[in-house]
């Protein structure tokens, strides 16, 4: 899953624009890609064979990446979720860095604007294991520090959704 982001502009992911029933298609897909074609198609209103053909489609557009199971944190021992933020001298995406994508734990790895070099997702057995991660930044040439933030309750984690808000409320400073 090595996608190049360091472009401005992103490349679309489809040659066409999603439409109505492809956004649909994906909902139920992101619930739960393991449904029959004959239910999706029932839950969305195409055929069976409808179905299939759109979700071919996707998949050969882009649209759909992969296929993966979603697998509960607690089943693996790995309930302690962290974001850590790495700063570092000059252009954080070395490849020593990236190398730290060796490491199971390891869930996400974003270069990022703002206060920090590199933002990282990680989800670790312990606050020993944390801490082992951490050890293993620091061993890293040119990181010059962290910050993590231990995360003790989520209230919403979930995937890429195909909906798009339409209309975002003015805020109320607006007014």
């Amino acid at each position: 899953m090595d996608k190049k982001t360091d472009g401005v502009r992103r490349e679309r992911a489809t040659e066409r624009s999603l439409d109505a029933m492809d956004r649909k298609l994906l909902a139920v897909l992101v619930e739960d890609a393991t449904e029959s074609y004959a239910r999706i198609g029932e839950r969305v209103g195409l055929s069976p064979p409808a179905a299939h053909e759109r979700i071919k489609r996707l998949k050969q557009s882009g649209a759909i990446r992969q296929v993966a199971a979603l697998i509960e944190p607690a089943a693996t021992g790995k309930t302690l979720l962290a974001f850590v933020h790495v700063d570092t001298t000059g252009w954080g995406k070395t490849p020593a860095l990236m190398a730290i994508r060796e490491h199971p734990e390891v869930e996400e790895i974003h270069s990022v604007a703002g206060d920090t070099c590199m933002l990282l997702k990680v989800r670790t057995e312990s606050t020993h294991a944390l801490e082992g991660l951490l050890g293993r930044l620091y061993d890293t040439p040119g990181v010059k520090a962290t910050r993590s933030y231990v995360v003790l309750s989520t209230y919403l984690e979930r995937p890429v959704q195909p909906g798009v808000t339409a209309n975002w409320p003015k805020p109320s400073a607006a007014e």
